[in-house]
């Protein structure tokens, strides 16, 4: 394994975050007062190997150095401070040249336009100071439209290399869009790339939506909507915009919905008589089975990687709190014990995290907790933080973050699980109730 692979690999072990210093030996981690000092990497306009593919050429490889340098763990060296040039992917790599320039990682690549429009981009990635490529060239093939796309499967490739962990820029997320005064705001769902590019609306304003799921293939949507007077759950196809209601009994406010691993089934709120317990049912529709019973508010499910767990929301002790039960129901047990009151907990696509919302002295923060309610850490803090949401590789979160007063908005933030690296996540207008998908097929 090459130097910065095992570099970076380590750093993502670790759970106070440290310092990455380049010596004239192998690189090393110091922790030093929670500081990460970014692997500095270059990222040349890759090659248009023909004539109409020059301008994508270029864009591609500023959407590569942009995601990887969103990570904070990255630091992309201008191109005015390049000595050599890439004028051809096959000429040799000048490694003495990007030494003198401390470029740890290089990132080369062309891109052509073939018959019929069809788009082809192929990249290498090199450890510099090894003096050797990581892994084998890799191709991506398309559409022009899809430009973007190729742009973060090459960064997630190069990602993924270099951390041993999974990529997450080829992902989508499904949020509510807001727009209007705090006091008559509009919403409506829509769907954007991870980065905040192509932005599609999936619903109007006509009517309030809430609370976006993605399915796990990320296909389908599951949210709340009250365009029948109260809330009801609607499943809606992503590719078609079709949609449909649960079929849950009528009359009754249905909320909160997720899906369950294997896509097949949903878990989700149901308050009837005046008290909320969590239910299940198929997709598909057909029997519902009811998996609490406490005369309290029991919401917000979310089922563990395998499908055999399922944590929520409840304020069955006098406070809001998490509690985790089986996933067929039965007797839960609580695992949220600091001071303050949890909420709208979400299980970590690795399954060794949870993250929720804490509000407490007055301020909300993102958190996560080992399944057992052990080592929580809390991410951020603000005025409003809420509804967080995993990156496929279970290593980023985002959620909504809401200004205070009369003229405050929501918009979405990230930060990765270490509580580093928090930024807003481009948006136009409002923003809130983020939901992450997959990465794409």
């Amino acid at each position: 394994m090459h130097r910065f692979l095992t570099l970076l690999a380590a750093l993502w072990l670790l759970v106070l975050p440290g310092v990455v210093q380049a010596q004239d030996g192998p690189l090393r981690i110091t922790i030093d007062e929670g500081v990460i000092e970014p692997l500095p990497f270059a990222v040349p306009d890759f090659v248009a190997e023909s004539a109409e593919a020059q301008e994508m050429a270029q864009q591609i490889a500023r959407v590569v150095a942009a995601d990887l340098t969103g990570t904070g763990l990255f630091r992309e060296i201008g191109s005015d401070a390049f000595i050599s040039q890439i004028t051809s992917f096959n000429s040799p790599v000048q490694f003495a040249d990007w030494r003198a320039i401390n470029a740890q990682a290089l990132v080369t690549g062309a891109v052509s336009v073939g018959s019929g429009g069809a788009l082809s981009v192929k990249f290498r990635l090199y450890d510099v100071f090894a003096g050797q490529e990581m892994g084998s060239g890799l191709q991506f093939d398309g559409t022009q439209a899809g430009w973007r796309r190729m742009a973060h499967k090459v960064a997630d490739a190069v990602y993924s290399r270099i951390t041993g962990e999974g990529g997450y820029f080829d992902s989508r997320v499904v949020f509510v869009s807001e727009a209007g005064s705090k006091d008559a705001r509009q919403k409506r769902l829509a769907i954007m790339d991870y980065d905040g590019a192509n932005v599609q609306f999936l619903t109007d304003s006509s009517s309030l939506v809430l609370a976006p799921r993605f399915s796990p293939s990320g296909d389908r949507v599951l949210y709340t909507s009250y365009e029948s007077g109260f809330p009801r759950i609607y499943v809606l196809d992503v590719a078609s915009v079709g949609r449909r209601a649960l079929e849950t009994p009528p009359g009754e406010m249905t909320f909160s919905p997720r899906f369950s691993p294997d896509g097949q089934t949903v878990v989700f709120s149901q308050t009837e008589g005046g008290n909320t317990d969590i239910y299940r049912m198929s997709v598909a529709g057909g029997s519902i089975q009811r998996l609490t019973t406490a005369p309290s508010i029991e919401t917000a499910p979310s089922f563990s990687p395998d499908g055999d767990q399922i944590v929520f929301e409840s304020d069955r002790s006098g406070s809001q709190q998490l509690y985790i039960m089986p996933a067929g129901g039965g007797e839960p047990r609580r695992i949220s014990f600091g001071s303050g009151r949890y909420g709208t907990p979400v299980w970590s696509p690795r399954g060794d995290l949870i993250a929720f919302t804490k509000q407490s002295k007055g301020r909300f923060h993102i958190g996560v907790m080992r399944t057992d309610g052990s080592e929580e850490r809390l991410l951020t803090a603000s005025f409003l933080d809420e509804g967080p949401t995993w990156a496929p590789n279970g290593r980023v979160i985002m959620f909504a973050r809401e200004t205070q007063g009369a003229e405050g908005q929501s918009s979405l933030y990230s930060v990765d699980i270490t509580g580093r690296n928090l930024k807003r996540v481009r948006t136009d207008g409002g923003a809130s109730d983020p939901s992450w998908s997959p990465l794409q097929k």
